[in-house]
């Protein structure tokens, strides 16, 4: 079982910066890929980025592609989400997910483990 838990949210006016962070439990945090999604008010949860379990692949969303970058630290189960140029519609709720091994997945029902989430709120 991994337990996920995000932090770094919060308010940010337009063309400022985030940096999400996602914790696990567990030892086997490097077998698992990892990914971010969020939740705008009224919409669905939407894929943000993800990284391979082997520190190999990394995809995007054309949505943030060149102003997010997503990586990880195995030594400390952790995963980052860097965020530049933040723009009022990016406000959302932000989750981390993980998925064990296997092709880097993008949907969300390939993921098998949820953080809480983290409340991102950009302000024009």
């Amino acid at each position: 079982q991994v337990q996920l838990v995000e932090s770094g949210g919060g308010l940010v006016q337009a063309g400022g910066s985030l940096r999400l962070s996602c914790a696990a439990s567990g030892r086997t945090f490097s077998s698992y890929n990892m990914g971010w999604f969020r939740q705008a008010p009224g919409k669905e949860r939407e894929f943000v980025a993800a990284s391979a379990w082997n520190g190999g692949s990394k995809y995007y969303a054309d949505s943030v592609k060149g102003r997010f970058t997503i990586s990880r630290n195995n030594a400390k189960n952790t995963v980052y989400l860097q965020m530049n140029s933040l723009k009022p519609e990016d406000t959302a709720d932000y989750y981390c997910a993980a998925a064990y091994r296997g092709t880097l997945p993008r949907l969300e029902r390939q993921y098998e483990h949820w953080g809480q989430g983290t409340q991102v709120t950009v302000s024009s």
